[in-house]
């Protein structure tokens, strides 16, 4: 029940920011733009994209390594499987499958990746505010985007504050688990203490590569190299159509589109994605039904592909559709194997 409401609130969030993206788009405008779109730029836009997979791929390895040193490879196959997953369920569900599939294959407890996955999300909202910070200076913004810079600020202060506690969890365990066991002890029922525990505990053993500074650096140097592939699928994107924007621009609209993804939406990112791009890019100078057209087959570009991958793998994984999103709703009873 409580997934359905989700999915049914996402979907109205999506038709909102759907509606604010079309209003006063001239559609004649539109389909001539993406009838005039030279797609061979797409295919150069994807490889370099998937260079960023890798990439992401790579830096999930080395998170992962105190845990099980799973070979490149699979870990890529499982990655494109949690893209997908976030592509077509609701809430990020593919970060959920992608752990199950990781457990299913190489024994990985779900708690204890689920914890890499969720630095891995940190770590991403703080490269895209730096993405942001770094553009800004760079480019000049017209219109109505007056409450951008407090917006900025407010993830700034958000992701930072998540850092901070991930990161004194990490350094001081003993700590950590002198303050959660006593409010365990006194907040949960007797019969389910233990198992809380436990997954609390692994939950901390997934936290490990924050521990030390030089694992801190190279997590976050690979999420900087993550995001410059994929605004370097943008800048390809752009040559499709007639117009010009400077890196730095998509570098700001790369960075503002994946913040405003975390806010819950239907599948695929519907309208969350599509109004922050193309009220970037009108502030850039861009005509609306361009801004609009490139944005749409980024969106589509971007999506379509690794989703197609995802389920190629899901469907070689020998897992069906059904029971995925078994897996994924009743996730925390994998724990009990």
């Amino acid at each position: 029940m409580r997934s359905r409401w989700r999915l049914i609130l996402g979907i109205a969030v999506s038709a909102v920011f759907v509606y604010l993206a079309l209003r006063g788009l001239k559609l004649d405008h539109f389909v001539e733009a993406l009838q005039g779109a030279r797609y061979g730029w797409l295919i150069p836009g994807i490889a370099v994209y998937f260079l960023g997979v890798w990439a992401r791929t790579w830096r999930w390895h080395y998170m992962l390594r105190h845990l099980k040193n799973v070979p490149m490879y699979p870990l890529f196959r499982i990655v494109c499987i949690g893209y997908m997953g976030n592509n077509i369920y609701p809430a990020r569900a593919g970060e959920v499958l992608r752990s199950y599939v990781l457990k299913r294959e190489f024994g990985v407890r779900i708690s204890s990746s689920l914890a890499t996955v969720l630095i891995e999300r940190l770590f991403d909202g703080l490269t895209m505010l730096l993405f942001v910070f770094a553009a800004l200076p760079f480019v000049e913004l017209h219109g109505e985007l007056g409450n951008f810079r407090g917006l900025v600020i407010g993830f700034t202060a958000l992701f930072v504050v998540a850092l901070l506690v991930f990161l004194s969890l990490a350094s001081r365990p003993a700590t950590a688990r002198s303050l959660y066991t006593p409010l365990v002890r006194r907040l949960v029922p007797s019969g389910l203490q233990t198992r809380v525990l436990g997954l609390a505990d692994r939950f901390l053993d997934g936290l490990e590569s924050l521990a030390r500074g030089r694992e801190v650096f190279m997590i976050f140097g690979t999420s900087v190299l993550v995001w410059l592939f994929e605004t370097g699928k943008y800048w390809f994107v752009m040559h499709a159509f007639d117009f010009q924007v400077s890196f730095f621009t998509l570098m700001l609209m790369n960075g503002v589109v994946n913040l405003m993804t975390t806010i819950p939406a239907a599948p695929g990112y519907a309208g969350t994605f599509d109004l922050p791009g193309i009220k970037i890019l009108q502030a850039a100078g861009v005509p609306q039904a361009i801004a609009s057209a490139y944005t749409l087959v980024l969106h589509a570009a971007l999506w379509l592909p690794v989703t197609l991958l995802g389920a190629f793998y899901l469907w070689r994984s020998h897992i069906s559709v059904s029971q995925a999103e078994r897996e994924v709703t009743a996730a925390s009873n994998e724990e009990r194997a």
